[in-house]
């Protein structure tokens, strides 16, 4: 699934624009302790957090994730988003909470 699918399919929106939408998403987690995702996450993720400080672009960019997902429509400061698109890392916000976003994911894994 591509990142771009979120946003088309799933109305979630792109907070850093078309940064990144063609990326490929291989696994998708939920943790706020950075230090368990920087031990645990792998290239490609799309990580759902709701932590919004700059660490979250480091952590994203140093194992390339695909994307970081901020649930609960929680508003995250421009100089973030704008780190974030100096990485070349896409930030997408959705209302949805976690379990909901893991079922888009499912949905698209049960198109197949």
């Amino acid at each position: 699934m591509k990142v771009k699918s979120l946003v088309e399919q799933y109305n979630f929106k792109p907070l850093t624009g078309d940064v990144a939408l063609d990326r490929e998403i291989t696994q998708v987690d939920s943790c706020d302790l950075l230090s368990w995702v920087m031990a645990n996450g792998k290239e490609g993720y799309a990580w759902i957090t709701v932590q919004i400080h700059s660490n979250i672009i480091a952590v994203a960019t140093l194992l390339d994730f695909a994307c970081i997902i901020i649930p609960h429509n929680i508003e995250i400061e421009e100089s973030v988003v704008a780190k974030a698109v100096e990485e070349e890392i896409s930030i997408l916000s959705t209302d949805m909470g976690p379990y909901d976003i893991f079922k888009c994911f499912f949905e698209e894994e049960m198109r197949g």
